[in-house]
């Protein structure tokens, strides 16, 4: 039997308007906040072509969006222009219009400049033991070198996202005998929030995170919020670190450190922990445990790049 109906559980109605902007707003949630960011500038690009050229953005027919794409092809990556046709095609289905992405008009197209340009991505040189050992020879006593400090063997020992970094919280991070509890409580591949634990052992050497956490929380005197901080040039502690300036940060070090700055970002030190754990020998399912990859392939193209040169092939043939 159905329970009965009373006045309490009667919600009221709200006007349709109301409901399709908390429904859009739902949607665009389900994206991460730099996807997000990315897919509005990604429009707002495609917006002023089609304007340019008297086109219609929305709804936009097939033939126009392979055209952008065209015309786009010698000064953006396929890997842009493909974030592109989502953000397009994305556009399109919140409004509620379709776009046949597998259109000929499209695919086409897009086929046709994965073959001319290829589909290999640029990574990030992978910030390795001994070139992070060479980063943290670049940093002194000063508060803004053990910020510093800290931050790059906290992000490299916990294999962490820029984003990861910057978000962590004093609350975040328990300090334990057997090292750090690090807690991140949402991120690129956990959107929902479900958020995850991840450990940072004692080393005992003087790259140990856990001397580096510690000592920068006392140098500080943060006792809570942002863990990561911009530094004046006066020693002024300010606001929680941008993702753009730990990209600075790694690249300002090696540069110090006699690197090429522009081969290094933020990414540098999860790839560098990846490609580290990999030349170790340390099983496929643990790096991704700490590292968090949800495809197998790319923790693969880490142990790949790891075990490079492991035999030097053309000295074992006699050259």
């Amino acid at each position: 039997m159905n329970a009965p109906v009373t006045q309490a559980t009667i919600l009221p109605a709200l006007p349709i308007e109301e409901v399709a902007a908390r429904a859009a707003g739902l949607a665009e949630s389900a994206r991460a906040s730099a996807t997000r960011k990315a897919y509005r500038s990604d429009w707002r690009h495609f917006e002023a072509w089609c304007a340019g050229h008297g086109r219609t953005a929305l709804p936009a027919d097939p033939v126009t969006v392979g055209l952008y794409i065209a015309q786009h092809a010698d000064s953006l990556s396929v890997a842009t222009l493909t974030r592109r046709l989502s953000a397009i095609a994305t556009a399109h289905r919140m409004a509620g219009f379709p776009m046949d992405s597998r259109h000929p008009a499209i695919r086409d197209v897009m086929r046709g400049l994965r073959r001319e340009k290829g589909v290999a991505q640029d990574h990030a040189e992978a910030l390795t033991v001994p070139l992070l050992r060479r980063l943290l020879a670049t940093c002194g006593d000063r508060l803004l070198d053990q910020r510093d400090r800290a931050l790059l063997l906290v992000g490299f020992g916990a294999a962490l996202r820029r984003s990861e970094l910057v978000a962590l919280d004093v609350a975040d991070i328990a300090v334990v005998p057997e090292g750090l509890r690090v807690t991140i409580r949402r991120s690129k591949s956990d959107q929902d929030g479900e958020g995850a634990v991840l450990a940072i052992g004692r080393t005992g050497r003087e790259t140990c995170p856990v001397a580096a956490y510690t000592g920068w929380l006392t140098a500080s005197g943060i006792v809570e919020g942002a863990v990561f901080r911009g530094i004046s040039r006066h020693g002024r502690i300010g606001e929680r670190l941008s993702t753009d300036a730990v990209s600075e940060i790694v690249q300002k070090r090696a540069g110090a450190a006699g690197l090429d700055a522009a081969l290094f970002s933020g990414h540098s030190m999860r790839a560098g922990f990846a490609t580290a754990a990999a030349q170790a020998g340390i099983e496929e399912r643990i790096i991704m445990r700490q590292t968090r990859h949800q495809s197998v392939a790319t923790v693969r193209r880490y142990i790949r790049d790891g075990e490079l040169f492991d035999r030097n092939l053309v000295a074992e043939i006699g050259l």
